[in-house]
């Protein structure tokens, strides 16, 4: 797989640059109200890295245009001095994933010569170069620190599964072949084919020959399927050493285990070993052999900046995928592990080394993100920012912090963190003119007391211009999960924000079973699906119906994944508290979900086990309250979406809660998106789901 780098004047003609329309309308300005068709001309800022001085900033824009039905990307550098940023690319390719190189240059990912390459530029954006020139291209990247060898992620054919393939007599054949699981995942069916670690040596730009350091018959991903996750590779700041994630296994084995670990490849020596499970007697946690505290995902190693340690994060609890992520560090010489935040009841994530004694992490805190700070001491930890604002991602160059912050009220923007104080200072304002025109609701902090007295925190988003002496119709939010917090976040699919425009007050609380308050809190609702985290639901929506301004004949019920799973189970058991439901890809029939979904660990530990166990008292309890099983009590009308190519809860969940609700005589309504999954991301795609949203919202509650 040699290849050589290719001058940028050396490809075919460019390709015509994507018209964008981010200007409003006069209507939209008169209005000053959030809609759908508003939300899709905002920008969104991507990933950002500041350079090792401090002196300038990277960071991706991706625009969209409704009309082609696709978007755009762009790279961006800021001058930290003044402020000024400089568009490095145009509109007539997607250009990503811009990151710094030891040599000064910025390293970035283009779809400019036909497929996604490595390129490379100066940080003017000029002397412009193509470094690969793979086929099928690539899809990761990354340089060592003197950029003389390169990584790169590719697919690898590994084994025969499509028919074609077996019987090569039959090339028109279209089935696939499976003798074990997984046959599918999120949203692709397995063919045989996985994503691969390539190293090449780099010089004066130009690649060598590829080495493909997974194993080339390996039947697993680095990085690990589905997300493929770049940032779960890094290179040894001496470039010589690479840190990989990786989860060897393959078939059941592969289905009902979590176990990823944290691989190290020496490149000289073409060795790779396991720092979680090799040479047991030299890894030691409190005198122990430490295998059985690397059963569960072990994830994201981060090089110290002398390389002598490996921070990374894991869970203790094998198939448990929401267990706490706990930050450990990794002593290469001694092959130690200590585990920094033991007494932290909170999750470490986007781990970054300051210097060799001082790591930064991000921390999910009462339905908030912020960033932490801890030594190698362990233990000590300091919780640096605050505020109710996520903290996505930051970087660290020359003595500044510069993170990507969002709230409920604004899309993602780039802000200087004073590491001292907390302090932050906004540095990008990309959609400045929208929200010059768009009128924001008010977001409440509420705490509401729960059936067994907690407390719970619960947003509520009162509609622009609220009028406290009139009454609105009001919509419980259900969030999907169930592990994820009900945090500041801003969505570009489910938007509070947007919800609050079209004049509904939402109500979205953390229900048990949530990050960011503990691991107590979130461990809940493992085997108790139907139990106390609906009764927290009912708890929120109650204690907001009791305002005079909410009207309580007319509330409303929505929500996705696990939030659809919520919607289809009060649909029974709402004692006609609702007047409209609407559940997007949610799970109905629990017997038929845990032979339709792919990572069986997950409905493993969150049922409690497999459904003919009759032995097994928490996973029976689960499935006698299978939503499927109380449609006899559903009154109410339905609106139900599916993506075709969803896999992990697959389309005919959605199918048997649609025929259910028309055979009870209901109204309802089914859309099916043919060409999306879990998700809906294509702009008319989503136009088309929030048109069919509010038009049911507005049928039943207005």
């Amino acid at each position: 797989m040699a290849t050589l780098a290719m001058a940028l004047s050396s490809c075919s003609e460019p390709a015509q640059p994507l018209v964008i329309e981010n200007e409003l309308t006069t209507d939209q300005i008169a209005a000053a109200r959030l809609t759908p068709e508003v939300m899709w001309k905002m920008r969104r800022i991507g990933s950002s890295e500041i350079s090792a001085d401090g002196t300038t900033l990277l960071y991706t824009v991706t625009d969209y245009s409704v009309k082609e039905n696709r978007g755009v990307t762009r790279i961006y550098a800021l001058d930290m001095q003044s402020g000024d940023s400089k568009e490095l690319t145009d509109t007539s390719s997607n250009n990503t994933a811009a990151r710094w190189g030891g040599d000064g240059n910025i390293w970035f990912l283009s779809n400019r010569s036909g497929s996604m390459q490595v390129w490379s530029m100066d940080k003017m954006g000029q002397n412009v170069r193509q470094i690969t020139d793979i086929d099928g291209g690539v899809e990761g990247f990354g340089v060592n620190s003197d950029c003389t060898a390169l990584h790169y992620v590719k697919s690898v054919q590994v084994k025969d599964i499509r028919s074609a393939d077996v019987h090569k007599d039959m090339p028109k054949s279209k089935a696939r072949i499976y003798d074990d699981l997984m046959v599918r995942h999120w949203d692709y069916w397995d063919e045989g084919s996985y994503r691969h670690i390539f190293i090449a040596p780099l010089s004066n730009g130009v690649m060598g020959e590829a080495r493909d350091i997974t194993g080339a018959d390996a039947p697993w991903d680095t990085p690990l399927a589905p997300y493929f996750d770049d940032s779960e590779i890094a290179w040894h700041p001496h470039g010589k050493q690479i840190a990989f994630t990786c989860k060897p296994l393959t078939g059941k084995e592969y289905a009902v285990s979590t176990d990823s670990d944290i691989f190290v490849h020496i490149v000289e020596q073409n060795h790779t070993f396991n720092i979680c499970k090799d040479d047991a007697e030299r890894l030691k946690f409190n005198g122990q052999v430490a295998l059985e505290t690397f059963v569960g995902y072990d994830k994201y190693p981060v090089w110290s900046p002398d390389g002598s340690k490996i921070a990374f994060r894991s869970q203790r609890r094998a198939g448990n995928e929401a267990d706490k992520e706990r930050l450990f560090i990794y002593y290469l010489q001694s092959g130690k592990m200590k585990e920094l935040t033991a007494n932290f009841d909170y999750h470490a994530n986007n781990v970054v080394w300051a210097d060799e004694e001082t790591l930064y992490f991000i921390a999910p805190i009462e339905a908030t993100h912020q960033i932490c700070r801890v030594t190698t001491e362990g233990n000590d930890v300091q919780v640096i920012t605050s505020g109710d604002h996520d903290i996505t991602s930051f970087s660290l160059g020359g003595g500044r912090c510069v993170a990507s912050i969002q709230t409920i009220s604004m899309a993602t923007e780039l802000f200087e963190v004073d590491l001292n104080n907390g302090e932050l200072k906004q540095i990008t304002s990309v959609n400045k003119s929208i929200y010059d025109n768009i009128k924001m609701g008010e977001v409440q902090k509420r705490w509401v007391k729960t059936t067994d007295g907690k407390q719970m925190l619960v947003w509520v988003i009162l509609p622009p211009d609220f009028d406290p002496a009139k009454k609105y119709p009001t919509l419980l939010y259900c969030q999907g999960g169930p592990q994820s917090v009900v945090s500041q976040f801003w969505s570009y699919r489910w938007n509070f924000q947007l919800m609050a425009a079209q004049g509904y007050v939402v109500v979205a609380p953390n229900r048990r079973g949530l990050p960011s308050f503990g691991q107590q809190w979130l461990d809940q609702i493992s085997g108790d699906y139907s139990g106390q985290n609906i009764r927290d639901y009912l708890s929120a929506i109650d204690d907001v119906a009791c305002e005079p301004w909410c009207d309580k004949e007319r509330l409303g019920c929505v929500g996705a994944s696990y939030g659809g799973y919520s919607v289809f189970y009060l649909a029974g058991h709402h004692q006609k508290r609702f007047k409209a439901f609407i559940a997007h890809c949610g799970i109905f029939n629990f017997d038929a979900m845990y032979g339709e979904t792919e990572e069986l660990f997950f409905v493993n530990n969150d049922y409690g086990g497999n459904y003919w166990d009759k032995s097994n008292k928490t996973a029976m309890r689960s499935y006698a309250n299978s939503p499927h099983k109380s449609v006899d009590k559903w009154d109410t009308p339905i609106l139900i979406f599916t993506g075709e190519y969803d896999f992990r809860i697959p389309y005919t969940q959605s199918l048997q809660a649609f025929t259910a609700a028309r055979m009870r005589g209901l109204d309802a309504r089914l859309v099916e998106f043919e060409n999306e999954a879990h998700q809906v991301f294509k702009p008319q795609n989503s136009l088309v789901w929030n048109r069919e949203f509010f038009g049911w919202l507005d049928k039943y509650l207005k």
